[in-house]
């Protein structure tokens, strides 16, 4: 009977003592609260008498053109363009240009690939995990934030202007305040659609970016002399060259006929001017002597 008193009066005391804390933990949660609710009706009571200044942070999106170079020699040309295929396709991208160049040296593809910018990096590090040797690479990032926030201010303005000058044309009375209207709406309009344009370039170069991919196989090595014929063959053909040469001079001649008249004029009356002053020189020096 006792360990049940006991019992009892012990947990009524650990319930006084938890209905305090509660209680306590209660007050403190009113106080903050009161508080809270105080110090925003202070806040606004105070509005009347002081202008609160809310400002507000845009965090403006970075516009970022990423481009890229690569270049990759490969043993088995057409399976490694197969597999860039199937790649560039898993991504999301396209062949923008593709274009194939056989010589005696090597065979080459010279790819102009266009990717999401988020998978140009992925693309670049798939592709050099490859079969591939990569012989060159180059990444370039341009920032364009700047252009791109003028521009967009630049549409903004002009669309207003150009929403003020069509209500101005709806209330012009002369024909000349008109025709000084619609010009200027159809130089606005000119203006926008520029911008616009420029603005979706800029766009479409930040989401997809630019890869210049070469994949190359090189053939081997072979040696086939050159065949440099008989001498009677490179007689006639030196015979062949030297008559379509004398033709050719000779039609140059004839082409050129009045200028060639002319040099043998301004020569021949050179030449007489040279004599006459020689023979007065000689006469001149009789002279002296007599």
């Amino acid at each position: 009977m006792k360990q049940i008193i006991i019992t009892f009066i012990i947990t009524l005391f650990v319930l006084s003592c938890g209905s305090k804390a509660t209680e306590e933990m209660s007050y403190d949660s009113a106080i903050a609260l009161e508080t809270e609710d105080v110090s925003k009706s202070v806040k606004t009571a105070s509005g009347d008498i002081v202008q609160t200044e809310v400002v507000k942070t845009e965090v403006v999106k970075k516009k970022i053109i990423k481009d890229g170079r690569l270049g990759i020699q490969v043993k088995n040309l057409k399976a490694a363009k197969t597999n860039i295929d199937t790649l560039v396709r898993s991504l999301g991208g396209y062949y923008d240009n593709e274009s194939l160049i056989n010589n005696d040296y090597s065979t080459d593809y010279n790819l102009r690939i266009r990717i999401p910018s988020n998978n140009l990096e992925i693309l670049i590090g798939k592709i050099e995990k490859g079969e591939g040797e990569v012989s060159y690479k180059e990444i370039t990032a341009r920032d364009v934030t700047e252009e791109f926030i003028d521009l967009e201010t630049r549409l903004t303005n002009k669309q207003k202007y150009l929403a003020q000058y069509q209500e101005l044309l709806k209330n012009a009375k002369s024909i000349k305040e008109i025709l000084d209207i619609q010009e200027k709406i159809r130089v606005l309009e000119e203006e926008i659609e520029s911008t616009t344009g420029r603005l979706k370039y800029l766009n479409d170069q930040v989401n997809y970016s630019t890869l210049e991919l070469n994949i190359s196989q090189l053939k081997p090595y072979k040696y086939s002399p050159q065949y440099r014929g008989s001498f009677f063959e490179k007689l006639k053909q030196s015979v062949i060259r030297g008559w379509y040469g004398f033709v050719d001079f000779f039609l140059f001649l004839l082409s050129n006929w009045a200028v060639l008249i002319l040099f043998a004029v301004i020569i021949y009356f050179w030449i007489k001017y040279r004599r006459k002053l020689k023979i007065k020189r000689n006469e001149q020096a009789k002279n002296k002597l007599t």
